[in-house]
């Protein structure tokens, strides 16, 4: 029988919970006016919570689900609403670059996908396309990993049910066929949960060692699976734009950690505040690409 908990969070200030889980993250949750919906997974099974916050900054959370108290953990992790980033902040106040992205979203924390697999999932749909295919071929990809509700959401899929996909049926969605076996081979390679355990450089080179998915692959598993706050998104075409912009050159993939190397254990923070740079934005940069 479900569980039905109603209870607030007070998350670490600054919090804006619209600008942290904007978007439908796969189709795992939805805005309804003021409130977030999402289907969540928790080790006794499939969850719901719907998260208002309120003026004072606070979050009203409903839960249901065969485990209150894992779904209210659920929610925690993926609203990230424990994760104190004023440190970052303070640091990013005294870059150039940084200080007005951070000035203008200080409540910003990344939103987490529900599970590890559906992280491995967005990792191996957004390289090469643009947001809005990434978005509709991850959402494809996580119902047929864990299937829709009547109300259209999913819950995030497990590793085993990652593993259990036909890559030739995920490349059915766009994706290409080679990071769609690249997506399935690592999660048949690997217990993804048991990823929450391994240091960041390890992680790193364990999904690196898979071809077609690198060091923004990683990024994207350690900022969006595993709520890692140093796991940059290297190569990110938005990191290359601002290289590109202030250089004068497009540059290489890796030159991308000179932007946020210095932040140390908020690389990975820092990098997806960069991509809401104006720069990260705009294709003013590209102009410096060479033809393919």
């Amino acid at each position: 029988m479900d569980q039905s908990v109603l209870t607030c969070l007070s998350p670490a200030k600054p919090y804006d919970l619209r600008q942290s889980a904007s978007g439908t993250a796969g189709g795992t949750r939805r805005w309804q006016g003021a409130v977030l919906v999402m289907a969540l997974g928790t080790p006794a099974g499939p969850a719901r919570a719907a998260v208002r916050q309120r003026p004072d900054g606070d979050l009203e959370v409903g839960v249901t689900g065969p485990d209150a108290a894992a779904a209210l953990d659920a929610v925690r992790f993926v609203l990230a609403t424990a994760d104190d980033h004023a440190p970052f902040l303070r640091m990013a106040r005294r870059d150039r670059r940084m200080a007005p992205v951070s000035m203008r979203w200080p409540g910003y924390r990344p939103a987490r996908r529900g599970s590890v697999a559906q992280a491995v999932i967005a990792a191996a749909c957004g390289q090469l396309v643009t947001g809005r295919q990434a978005a509709q071929m991850e959402r494809a990809v996580v119902g047929m990993t864990s299937g829709r509700d009547a109300d259209g959401l999913c819950a995030p899929p497990s590793g085993a049910a990652l593993a259990g996909l036909q890559p030739a049926r995920a490349a059915s969605t766009g994706l290409a066929a080679r990071r769609a076996a690249a997506m399935v081979r690592l999660a048949r390679g690997i217990d993804l949960d048991r990823l929450h355990g391994v240091p960041t450089t390890r992680m790193t080179a364990r999904v690196t060692r898979e071809p077609w998915l690198g060091p923004w692959s990683a990024g994207v598993i350690g900022t969006y699976g595993l709520g890692r706050h140093d796991a940059p998104m290297l190569g990110d075409l938005g990191l290359m734009r601002i290289v590109a912009a202030e250089t004068g050159r497009w540059p290489e993939p890796e030159e991308t950690l000179a932007l946020v190397e210095g932040y140390q254990e908020w690389s990975g923070l820092a990098s997806a505040y960069l991509l809401r740079h104006p720069l990260a934005r705009s294709k003013r940069g590209e102009q410096a690409q060479p033809a393919a």
